[in-house]
């Protein structure tokens, strides 16, 4: 077996391990090995329209599916996870959402030092590179991450616009910056008509680091621990495998899915669960695959009348699509340099809550199978709680790396998940029948006005919702105390010397939106950790 050192080990070239990777080895003191599962690339991820061919595609996604539950209606609900350099960034929807103060001051009031508002606001700034007209004090312009405000634009988003202003909403200037709350324009991972994915914005500029080494294809099958301590690595390319040791540290950054079922592979986790699957406990950690969280979200639709030509099934509809092609290729613009819901809301949805507490976003289409666009003409909305409180796991089922995990969601759990989620729906019915969509939303295609009682909508909700693709919180961060806490403060794992975790798995609670910005922030921040640590 071929063995190799390192300095430093990451696991996983996803959102945040290849934030990892590129401050690990950006002064060239420390020679670092990046392993990623899945492949280079895939020539989808550089067009932005590409998160619909992905988000089924085998070659650059683990297509997990979570296991049927009360809240699924007894479905299996797909999980859809990165499989390329770049993890999920690479075939997500692009949507750029820091979330609210909030949701990090309370990570912090839960016993995490250095994590509130204040504390990760500067890693925020010096990760991005945005472009807009946003709230200065609050953005940055010189980090590797490229933002941009959507370039789209047209008669159907501000028909919704002015209907979401109707009933009471705000347009906040940057939903990034001082305030959250009100209905704007998505902001985007994309510029200059290509994907702005981890792999494009981290990797890509530091291939050519003579102390980095990125290793595709690389499965790894478990940490190697002995004594208390991770020594290294186990992973294969090819069928064969290989062995790197680490000088200081091992990161595992294999994402909210991967990272819990690596350490249950590496005997890390309950302690009576490995020994059911034959694995031998190094560390008995109860919370290693608890505390899963995501975005349960109905979508809901309603016709538009085909000959007003707003949606894009009538836009790219059959020579429509070459025009798509044409506008997309001259100016970046279209169906196929769009994210995958442009338009979003942030809203209360009672009096007396002091921030946003559910989201609602827009795709100008009605959606079909598999994010195609149907034959018929409309537009498609979602709404989810922001701040889930219902609670599921995953867990490693068999000591065979390649067998997937057990995921169980227990979405709708939660009372206040049920409440929030048909009290959305009902705010995105206000907004829908405003008067500046009469006429544009002229009926209620899904679930339909039929379907109106709390139980009716719930009921709906559990037959047809489906995730936002959020999961966090599996290998959870919290103070040695807390019995079900994974990784300390400074995401090093609790009882495991030389070994931390550095992805969304560590969240402790959900964060206001879209996933992908604050994990990519947990891997910039894991990283001034290590380095001043190293230091």
């Amino acid at each position: 077996m071929e063995s190799r050192r390192f300095d430093y080990i990451v696991v996983g070239a996803g959102s945040a391990g290849a934030a990892v990777a590129y401050r690990l080895s950006e002064s060239g003191k420390y020679t670092v090995l990046v392993l990623e599962a899945g492949r280079e690339s895939h020539p989808w991820t550089r067009i932005p329209v590409g998160f619909a061919k992905l988000i089924q595609n085998p070659a650059a996604n683990w297509l997990y599916s979570s296991e049927p539950d009360a809240g699924s209606g007894g479905r299996r609900i797909p999980v859809p996870r990165g499989k390329l350099l770049g993890g999920s960034s690479s075939i997500n929807g692009m949507v750029f959402v820091r979330g609210q103060k909030q949701d990090f001051d309370i990570w912090a009031q839960l016993g995490n030092r250095g994590w509130s508002y204040d504390d990760v606001l500067p890693v925020f700034k010096a990760m991005e590179s945005y472009k807009g007209d946003g709230d200065e004090g609050y953005r940055g312009h010189d980090g590797p991450l490229k933002v941009s405000e959507s370039l789209e634009s047209g008669p159907l988003y501000d028909a919704i616009i002015e209907a979401g202003r109707q009933v009471g909403l705000p347009s906040p200037k940057d939903y990034n910056g001082a305030t959250q709350e009100g209905i704007v324009m998505s902001q985007t991972t994309i510029r200059k008509g290509r994907r702005m994915s981890t792999a494009h914005c981290y990797l890509d500029p530091a291939r050519d680091r003579p102390n980095l080494t990125i290793q595709a294809n690389a499965l790894t099958e478990r940490l190697i621990v002995e004594g208390g301590k991770c020594l290294g690595v186990r992973y294969t390319v090819n069928g064969r495998e290989h062995e790197a040791l680490v000088n200081h540290e091992v990161v595992v950054s294999a994402g909210a899915i991967n990272s819990p079922q690596l350490l249950e592979l590496s005997g890390i986790g309950q302690a009576e669960r490995l020994k059911e699957l034959g694995i031998a406990v190094h560390h008995d950690l109860r919370g290693v695959g608890e505390n899963l969280r995501d975005h349960y979200a109905p979508r809901m639709k309603w016709k538009v009348p085909p000959e007003l030509g707003l949606t894009y099934n009538d836009k790219a509809k059959g020579l429509g699509l070459v025009v798509q092609a044409l506008k997309y290729a001259f100016t970046e613009k279209g169906l196929l340099g769009m994210t995958a819901a442009p338009l979003r809301a942030f809203i209360r949805t009672r009096e007396g809550l002091e921030a946003p507490n559910a989201v609602i976003g827009w795709a100008p289409f009605l959606i079909g199978e598999n994010y195609t666009l149907a034959k018929e003409s409309g537009v498609t909305a979602f709404t989810h709680i922001l701040r889930s409180e219902s609670t599921g796991s995953i867990h490693a089922t068999s000591a065979d790396p390649k067998t997937p995990p057990e995921i169980n969601f227990n979405f709708l759990s939660a009372q206040l998940d049920r409440d929030v989620t048909v009290e959305g729906m009902r705010f995105l019915r206000r907004i829908m029948t405003a008067p500046a969509l009469q006429g544009i939303a002229t009926d209620e295609i899904a679930p339909g006005i039929d379907i109106d009682s709390d139980t009716e909508l719930l009921d709906w909700t559990r037959q047809n919702a489906e995730t936002t693709y959020h999961p966090v919180g599996t290998c959870k961060m919290g103070p040695d105390g807390n019995p079900m806490a994974v990784v300390d403060h400074r995401l090093r794992v609790h009882g495991i010397k030389g070994l931390r975790v550095a992805d969304a798995s560590i969240m402790p609670t959900l964060t206001s939106g879209n996933t992908n910005a604050p994990s990519i922030m947990i891997g910039e921040k894991a990283a001034r950790m290590l380095l001043e640590d190293a230091g």
